[in-house]
């Protein structure tokens, strides 16, 4: 009860014979009349004629019970009609509130956590990554299981220990369970740590920071601190499938620009394994930085892990939407978080080695987590999605607002999509929306397109072009697809300076993916064997009709060392004859909302998949 307020309504049948003005006049006196003699302050309620919200200067404001004191006589007086003591009523807003409140952090890095929020002082911070909208909703990771592939995390780490799960952990180098990395001078096993603390930091523990899916179990794979073999690899990537959900890697290859490289048969096997067997069936989430060999004039597309159809490679967006200095890019990539750019540029904070953090992590290393801390919100909203599922609500929900680039094109199904930043900044928000009703695609259909095994030559002045018309396999009805999602291109190139090369493939729709772009640093001549470039900038687009692949010699190096003494030659023969084996392989939904994968193994090894190969 609040004790101030009195509500009173003064007789109207003292003013039955006046006029109305009259009539308030004289009600407005008796109010004033009764309000000196009483000591209370009084104001008209509104614009109700008669009625006065009387105030006593000696109530007290609240109290749980009603007051009785000096006001009490105005109840006796023959000129009031009704009096009521006020009571505080409860009153909500009507927006749609989520079902827990949002939360105030004690973390003392939480304020430096610009890619979450913005701080007062912050000019250019956006944060249309909409995490804290996302945990609004009540998604928090909650139950999700994530690991780390990398030099171990420190599991008593305060800001880790919370959240740790030994189940979801193993030291591969070391042949144990323990995945603490092994400490030295320099502190040259921390990536793991740091990303860990990206994903799963424990909240409101006033230590370090938030992560994204503060409430998520975390793990960790100490795989990189030793020899990396294919056994190593693929081990790592089969780390109980039945029990983790997300496999989070921000590493592979060097990014020098020069190397092509990939899993080896037992990883390929590995995320084959993973996608048919683990999460209960609904598929393994792997998720990969897309690389920073940008510097380096590298393409992730020459990267097997982030070219895979298996994968879910992230790139990285400086806090102004800018292309980072670090970023390669390629038609595999999905989507982008933010992550640290030039010096002027904000790094991001995280939990770091020896129980401390850190405000230095850098490179697309950031963005996988980032990512994976996101997917993990989203399996708490709907932990019934399939692998496959991830990807289409990734395309359908990341937004290309503030990525800046000129290379952003709209594809045949309306979507737009660049080689630098996939189909945009990730929204957690929009994700958990959406995974919450979304319902799981139904099973694969795979459609692969001829093969054109030939001898020929790369004229210096335009490309090799090679068309492939393709009905979709429309006459066998358990290939037959409608709608794109992965495509991938197998080639084989002899080539005696391989950096030389760019390679586009032309969609029936039009739209144009660049598989490769030259690399300066690329003097190999081993050419490309049965290397597979992938792209997803075909998705949602219809299969059928004419697919071109171009292959273009940029002639930027001298073609014959022997020449001493002379002025250099770009080429020493412009007909230099190459062999070059295509096989358009397709993957495509067999109707909206449904998607299909390529693969390149024997029809025995996958039951859902049928190869039609020349």
């Amino acid at each position: 009860w609040n004790s101030l307020p009195l509500g009173v309504h003064l007789s109207p049948g003292l003013f039955v014979f006046r006029r109305r003005w009259k009539k308030f006049l004289f009600g407005q006196a008796i109010a004033h009349s009764i309000s000196d003699l009483s000591r209370h302050v009084t104001l008209q309620i509104g614009s109700l004629e008669d009625y006065y919200h009387f105030h006593h200067s000696k109530t007290i404001k609240r109290s749980t019970f009603s007051s009785r004191g000096p006001h009490s006589f105005l109840r006796m007086d023959p000129k009031v009609k009704w009096l009521q003591q006020q009571e505080v009523k409860r009153r909500v807003k009507r927006h749609v509130r989520s079902n827990q409140q949002f939360p105030s952090f004690n973390d003392p890095l939480w304020s430096n956590m610009w890619y979450m929020h913005c701080g007062e002082r912050v000019r250019h911070c956006r944060s249309e990554m909409n995490i804290l909208s996302a945990w609004q909703r009540g998604y928090t990771g909650k139950n999700v299981v994530v690991t780390i592939l990398d030099d171990g995390i420190e599991k008593n780490h305060p800001d880790l220990i919370q959240n740790y799960d030994g189940r979801a952990s193993y030291d591969v180098n070391g042949d144990d369970d323990d995945p603490t990395p092994r400490y030295d001078a320099s502190n040259e096993n921390k990536h793991g740590t740091r990303c860990a603390g990206e994903v799963a930091a424990s909240a409101n523990n006033s230590y370090c920071i938030v992560g994204i899916a503060y409430n998520a179990n975390i793990g960790g794979i100490r795989m990189l601190d030793g020899d990396v073999t294919d056994v190593v690899e693929a081990k790592s990537l089969g780390i109980r499938p039945e029990h983790i959900d997300i496999y989070s890697a921000s590493w592979g290859p060097d990014d020098d620009g020069k190397t092509v490289d990939g899993p080896g048969v037992l990883a390929k096997q590995a995320f084959e394994t993973g996608i048919k067997k683990g999460r209960e069936g609904k598929g393994s989430i792997f998720v990969w930085a897309s690389g920073n060999g940008g510097k380096e004039g590298d393409y992730c597309s020459c990267d097997g892990y982030t070219n895979s159809i298996y994968t879910i490679s992230i790139s990285s967006a400086t806090e102004t939407g800018k292309k980072p200095w670090y970023l390669e890019e390629c038609a595999s990539t999905l989507a982008t978080t933010y992550s640290s750019g030039a010096f002027y540029d904000r790094k991001i904070v995280t939990t770091d080695l020896r129980h401390r953090c850190t405000d230095g992590h850098t490179g697309t290393s950031v963005s996988a987590p980032m990512a994976t801390g996101i997917l993990a919100l989203a399996l708490e909203a709907n932990p019934s999605l399939t692998w496959r599922d991830v990807q289409h609500l990734i395309i359908k929900t990341s937004r290309p607002a503030h990525m800046q680039t000129t290379d952003w094109r709209t594809n045949g199904a309306g979507r737009r999509v660049s080689h630098l930043f996939g189909f945009g900044l990730k929204d957690a928000d929009a994700l958990v929306v959406e995974a919450k009703k979304w319902k799981t695609v139904p099973s694969q259909h795979v459609c692969i397109g001829s093969s054109d095994k030939r001898h020929t030559s790369i004229p210096a002045d335009q490309p090799v072009q090679m068309a492939t018309k393709t009905n979709a396999c429309a006459d066998h009805a358990d290939q037959h697809v409608v709608y794109l999602e992965h495509v991938v291109v197998r080639v084989s190139i002899l080539h005696p300076y391989r950096g030389d090369l760019k390679i586009n493939l032309i969609s029936p729709s039009g739209t144009n993916s660049q598989l490769l772009g030259k690399r300066l640093h690329d003097n190999s001549n081993e050419g490309f064997k049965n290397w597979e470039f992938m792209t997803v900038h075909c998705w949602g687009e219809t299969a059928e009709g004419e697919w071109t692949l171009e292959i273009f010699d940029s002639l930027t190096r001298i073609r014959n060392p022997h020449l001493q003494g002379k002025p250099p030659v770009l080429s020493a023969d412009r007909r230099h004859h190459v062999l070059v084996h295509v096989a358009l392989w397709e993957s495509w939904q067999e109707q909206p909302g449904v998607v299909t994968e390529a693969n390149n193994e024997s029809v025995d090894t996958r039951k859902n998949f049928i190869k039609i190969c020349n």
